[in-house]
């Protein structure tokens, strides 16, 4: 791991989908913005947000825990997105952009785990 959770690459990958999602919602119309646009931001502002966490609790468990948190956020999100492109808020294109991109962060946080998971049964068989 390195030296801060900035140095994962799924905060990385997960800071650049909320910077897509706030972009996005900024067309999406007014009557959305304490719905839709509220809800969305709220899920793609957890991802990164339960991950640097995680990272800063120093606990493998309560890390495994922050980013399963994460993953759920991702996934509402993930829902929202189809909910926009069902309203037409988005197009085709850009909703399977944001799929791809939100499945990818999704991938790369399921390794994180089973990486945290490894880790933390290295630590329990130091006991």
């Amino acid at each position: 791991m390195g030296k801060s959770f900035e140095d994962l690459e799924v905060w990385k990958l997960a800071r650049k989908l909320r910077v897509d999602i706030y972009d996005i919602t900024e067309s999406f119309p007014s009557r959305e913005k304490y719905s839709l646009v509220s809800q969305m931001r709220r899920a793609v502002l957890s991802v990164p947000g339960n991950i640097a966490e995680g990272y800063g609790r120093y606990h493998y468990k309560e890390n495994i825990q922050m980013c399963r948190i994460a993953r759920g956020s991702l996934n509402e999100l993930i829902d929202y997105l189809f909910a926009s492109v069902d309203t037409k808020y988005i197009t085709q294109a850009v909703f399977e952009t944001l799929y791809a991109q939100a499945r990818e962060v999704e991938k790369v946080l399921n390794g994180y785990i089973k990486y945290l998971q490894k880790q933390a049964g290295k630590e329990k068989e130091k006991e």
